[in-house]
């Protein structure tokens, strides 16, 4: 494959109030060994120096187009508006957000799996995460010789909770016909939405996986992870993953099984919760989060996980000074300074 006459790839970077890493993340789109690729930014309304950085680099390099959203877009939105600006001519879309940024044989690695296997939807890679002195690879889990999997096997994995390799938008690539094919390519409004297209998308198509790390994902207060962490949006898109597309993967046994697992972790989520002085805000989220996907919010299982976390503290001190530690970290990170 010819990195300079290769398949057009379409890149893009929804983004807002992102003038502190966009230059980084900018660049690391200019520094790819792979040359055949549109770039795309959309400038979700921002306040600060985005849309003038964007333009910037748009008057240097022909290949790179700014949009301006005059009024502000939720940030799945933002994404899904990004898709329906990629080319008619692309065979791929690679999303870079806007305080990531991708190594320069990304786009080469990636290609040249998907095009030595067109049965190939989605692409994924190892990705380095974090900030502030806190780092960590995600997606791991596929032995090394495997390199394709069915979408349905690496589907089941993901909704069973035994394999983590999906990623976020920034690690992985995506067949542009999938994009095309769709009204809204991330399927629902939630944080998580990447996770539920590749569910949604995968049903019929295979998983292409390169081992290497090819992404950086740079973790701060303000990013979508992060928010997610903070108020461990995780579990509650996974049991609304399981009730939209569990049915395609598992049986109806395992599929009951699996949502009241992943209930019974986000009881055990409140149930810690409530030793860290949570405001109304964040009880009213998790009400509402569990009326929407169909489940009454109980009570009684709640005051029961809140004793028997009471008296884990209590009994393990070791383990109660262990996870006091870890919350410090994590604050500093978000942060973004460096925990003392």
């Amino acid at each position: 494959m010819n990195a300079q006459t290769g398949p057009l790839v379409s890149v893009v970077t929804p983004v807002y109030n992102g003038a502190e890493f966009l230059r980084e993340c900018i660049e690391s789109v200019l520094s790819q060994n792979y040359r055949n690729w549109e770039y795309i930014i959309v400038n979700n309304a921002s306040t600060d120096g985005t849309l003038e950085i964007a333009e910037e680099y748009c008057r240097r390099d022909s290949r790179i187009r700014v949009v301006s959203n005059e009024t502000l877009l939720p940030i799945i939105a933002n994404h899904n508006r990004a898709f329906g600006l990629i080319s008619k001519q692309s065979k791929y879309c690679k999303v870079v957000s806007g305080d990531d940024w991708i190594y320069p044989e990304c786009l080469e690695k990636m290609v040249a799996l998907a095009e030595a296997h067109p049965s190939v939807g989605i692409v994924g890679a190892y990705q380095l995460s974090g900030g502030a002195g806190i780092w960590y690879v995600r997606n791991v889990g596929l032995p090394y010789a495997q390199t394709v999997v069915p979408g349905r096997e690496v589907c089941r994995a993901h909704l069973l909770g035994t394999l983590r390799v999906l990623g976020n938008p920034s690690s992985v690539m995506y067949r542009s016909d999938l994009i095309r094919n769709s009204d809204e390519f991330f399927p629902n409004p939630t944080h998580e939405a990447d996770i539920s297209a590749c569910l949604k998308h995968l049903r019929y198509e295979d998983f292409g996986f390169v081992h290497q790390i090819l992404g950086h994902e740079r973790i701060h207060r303000q990013t979508a992870t992060a928010v997610s962490l903070e108020n461990n949006a995780y579990v509650s898109a996974e049991i609304s993953d399981c009730q939209e597309y569990g049915g395609w993967y598992l049986t109806k046994q395992e599929l009951e099984t699996r949502v009241d697992e992943l209930l019974d972790q986000y009881y055990a989520y409140l149930s810690s919760s409530a030793f860290k002085f949570r405001d109304r805000k964040f009880w009213n989220y998790h009400a509402g989060r569990l009326r929407d996907l169909g489940h009454r919010f109980d009570g009684r299982k709640l005051s029961m996980g809140i004793a028997r976390k009471a008296m884990d503290l209590i009994l393990n001190p070791k383990g109660t000074v262990q996870i006091l530690s870890k919350r410090i970290r994590l604050h500093y990170m978000f942060k973004g300074v460096r925990a003392p």
